[in-house]
């Protein structure tokens, strides 16, 4: 089951980020009670009783004053010390750590998708494979306004800002499928502006990356009129050209439309007779397709593992 959510953390940087969210709200708990039971106290021995006459007036208590300045002072001080080491712990690289390093994957943010490329060569969509245990440094991109990148079981909110590289690491200690979002407002498809972090042991990834770096088969039947058809609407004018996903291997992905929807015929068939019935604001058209010219550019697709 996908999780989404900084009490499950699976890296270093995540775990520290999640350490430091504990911490604050038990420290805040505790406050909390601390001035609940104190208000609780003052209402019921203190309370006006019929008869009473009014309470000598208290004009400045010089300790009290201390004490409840230098406490909370002091409170600020150990949350300060412990959010500064959470930031050097889960902050981006500093440029020296980049100096002449080229990042192992370049992820561009696109409304209202996420375009993955890695130094090897390797292009895809929405999924991002990182291997196990090994910290990938992760140069964070947008095409068009600003987006931000959020795993909250890997690592903290970084923003992809256009004209603009930020870098953060990413790394994962055990093998899992992590969600990711958007978190910055980008427009109408925002809340469905998702993607995938599949951290897979290293021989599975090399393998991945092997199968992403080969040439898919030749499409055959159904799959090859699909190919025709893709080639008569101009499909690749945009799909080619990172206006649109790259859909090289379009096969292999678990998931279609930014993690919308899982990646079966049937879905890929309710995706292509009408986009923005099922992502809304999304900018592939809708070529009005019949449902046998569905079906064959959902076979065309679906072949290209």
């Amino acid at each position: 089951m996908l999780t989404h959510s900084v009490f499950n953390p699976v890296s270093p940087q995540a775990l520290a980020i999640s350490n430091l969210f504990i911490f604050i709200m038990i420290v805040s708990v505790v406050i909390l009670l601390i001035i609940v039971g104190v208000l609780a106290y003052t209402c019921t021995h203190f309370r006006y009783h019929p008869g009473q006459a009014d309470p000598p007036q208290t004009f400045g208590l010089t300790k009290l004053e201390i004490t409840w300045t230098v406490i909370p002072f002091m409170l600020l001080v150990i949350v300060f010390a412990a959010t500064m080491k959470t930031v050097s712990i889960s902050a981006p690289p500093d440029d020296n750590a980049l100096a002449g390093r080229t990042p192992d994957l370049t992820i561009v943010a696109h409304q209202w998708w996420w375009e993955v490329r890695y130094a090897s060569g390797v292009v895809t969509a929405n999924e991002i494979h990182i291997p196990v245990g090994k910290r990938m440094l992760v140069a964070l991109q947008s095409a068009d306004v600003i987006h931000s990148l959020w795993v909250p079981q890997i690592n903290g909110k970084t923003d992809s800002v256009p004209g603009q590289t930020n870098v953060v690491y990413m790394e994962a200690d055990r093998a899992g499928t992590y969600q990711s979002a958007c978190v910055e407002y980008c427009g109408d498809g925002h809340s469905r502006m998702r993607a995938l972090v599949i951290a897979q042991p290293l021989a599975q990834y090399q393998a991945w990356e092997r199968q992403q770096l080969a040439t898919p088969p030749a499409p055959t039947g159904l799959a090859a009129a699909g190919a025709k058809l893709y080639q008569q609407f101009g499909c690749q004018s945009c799909h080619a050209a990172s206006i649109g996903p790259d859909l090289t291997h379009f096969g292999s992905r678990g998931t279609l439309a930014a993690v919308t929807l899982t990646n079966t015929p049937a879905h890929l068939d309710e995706w292509l007779h009408d986009p923005r019935a099922v992502k809304p604001g999304a900018n592939m058209p809708n070529f009005q397709l019949s449902t046998g010219e569905t079906r064959m550019l959902a076979a065309y697709l679906e072949s290209l593992k």
